[in-house]
């Protein structure tokens, strides 16, 4: 599906001149599909979001570098197909330092000029990071290889924490690693998901305070599942606000109860955080299209985004 984008979009854009246009950046989050079937789900969802021109869309590394090929050969075929602004998520997890630079090389020869630089989750089974031999133990030392080998070739972003890293005790301790993230080259952050927005207004309070300029968008999933949801809060350390949890549990058994509230919840925040002044919205889609698809349309039917946001007021 070939959408029909501004001639600056198919010639591509580094994200963080989108981002310094002051138009808020609204994004998309896919995951590269393991089945035909998720294949199939995958390029549906694609095809229904591609004609909200979305400022950029990432797509995610698995575990351990698990999915290395796949994620470089879906966000090259999204940025061909489509004309869509892709960005690759590129994690230290079993990977040499020889290894990441072939990787980083084949995707500027792609015209893939935009990278999320993470750590990244250690491989199934194992409870602690452990870098391969000749790989990279921390986010920072990937960010500032990035820069060494392609300059400002490469938009780089990073991830953030509004209630801290799971594996990090002092969310001090969190923000001084997010400043060393930032200082080695980073443009802009995207946050872990949340449900409270004030975590995320408290973050950005403190890291302007400790001298972090970047911009930092805030990461939105909207529930689809309660069970899931709450398997997610779980494993990223997010905290549900007890009055939605309950209402989530009292909708549990009903899916499309369970949706509404989902959609009216992230709405709600997503218009909150646009107006407070966020540079814009990460959405974590989980391949899904219509709850994201609901969201956008009631923001653009208040005014806050438009088509590729270029109808929306500025920040």
């Amino acid at each position: 599906m070939i959408i029909d984008l501004p001639v600056a979009k198919m010639m591509g854009m580094l994200i963080r001149d989108a981002l310094a246009t002051g138009r808020p950046s609204i994004s998309f989050e896919f995951f590269p599909p393991k089945t035909d079937e998720a294949a199939a789900q995958l390029s549906r969802t694609i095809a229904d979001l591609a004609p909200l021109c979305p400022t950029f869309v990432s797509v995610t590394w698995g575990a351990g570098g698990s999915t290395r090929e796949k994620t470089i050969d879906v966000v090259t075929r999204i940025k061909e197909d489509t004309g869509i602004e892709a960005m690759a998520h590129l994690t230290c997890a079993g990977a040499t330092k020889d290894e990441i630079g072939a990787v980083l090389d084949r995707l500027n020869a792609s015209g893939v000029h935009n990278v999320l630089a993470l750590r990244g989750d250690p491989p199934k089974g194992q409870q602690i990071f452990t870098p391969v031999e000749g790989g990279f133990r921390f986010a920072n030392e990937l960010v500032a290889f990035i820069r060494e080998r392609h300059g400002g070739v490469m938009s780089v972003g990073g991830a953030a924490y509004p209630e801290k890293h799971i594996e990090c005790g002092n969310p001090a301790v969190d923000l001084q690693n997010l400043r060393r993230k930032v200082d080695s080259g980073l443009d802009f952050v995207i946050t872990q998901l949340f449900f409270d927005n004030r975590h995320y207004w408290e973050f950005v309070e403190r890291a302007r305070a400790c001298g972090i300029t970047a911009p930092i968008i805030p990461g939105i999933m909207p529930i689809t599942n309660a069970a899931q949801v709450e398997r997610f809060t779980i494993s990223c350390g997010a905290e549900l606000p007890f009055k939605l949890a309950a209402e989530l549990d009292r909708r549990r058994n009903d899916a499309r109860a369970v949706m509404r509230l989902g959609v009216a919840h992230a709405t709600s925040q997503a218009i909150d955080l646009l107006t407070g002044g966020a540079p814009g919205i990460h959405f974590y889609t989980l391949n899904r299209s219509t709850a994201t698809r609901d969201i956008f349309s009631a923001l653009r039917s208040i005014g806050l985004v438009g088509c590729g946001n270029a109808d929306a007021a500025p920040n």
